[in-house]
């Protein structure tokens, strides 16, 4: 596949059936990100989906509330993105993220699917559930992540990479790419 070649929509699947496996005495379980439940990752994953739609539309960010339902909100910010990204007119409009301007198609492609897979590791780690990634959507997230690694590390980004074992798997290595004990 090319670069941007459309890994979201696996990515987000795969994020969907996690958090609709979440189950409710788990949501307040922790998880690999450091200080956040099961249920505040959720929740971040949502909140990065809404401020990319805020930042397109110019809209007002709304946080997600102690009473909304998590995967309901998610459902809803997944759809929102996918519908923007599928809009010609909205996935050309230049947005900015991941410190440069972009179209919302680059960004939905980049930063949602990047974020998106990583949380759904974490959420999976978090909860017992299975934690295989889509292969091609590791490699997809290592290649393109690996020659911007320093603007990556840092408070609201990904923890200091780690030393993999020269028999780990791909995954793993994106992991420990992104500062997470396999």
């Amino acid at each position: 596949m090319s670069k941007n070649a459309g890994y979201y929509d696996v990515v987000a699947s795969d994020f969907e059936r996690v958090l609709g496996s979440v189950g409710p005495a788990q949501w307040l379980l922790e998880t690999p990100c450091d200080q956040w439940t099961a249920r505040q990752l959720a929740c971040h994953v949502i909140e990065t989906h809404r401020r990319a739609l805020s930042i397109l539309h110019g809209s007002a960010f709304r946080e997600v509330q102690d009473r909304d339902d998590v995967v309901a909100a998610w459902v809803v910010a997944n759809r929102d993105v996918r519908q923007a990204r599928d809009n010609p007119a909205l996935a050309s409009k230049t947005v900015s993220g991941l410190g440069r301007d972009q179209s919302f198609k680059s960004l939905v492609e980049g930063l949602l699917t990047f974020d998106t897979l990583c949380h759904t590791w974490d959420l999976a780690r978090a909860t017992g559930q299975d934690e295989t990634l889509d292969p091609q959507a590791v490699q997809y997230a290592h290649d393109a992540l690996t020659p911007v690694s320093n603007a990556l590390r840092g408070a609201g980004g990904y923890g200091p990479a780690l030393e993999s074992a020269p028999e780990a798997s791909a995954q793993t290595r994106f992991l420990n790419f992104t500062g997470r004990r396999v």
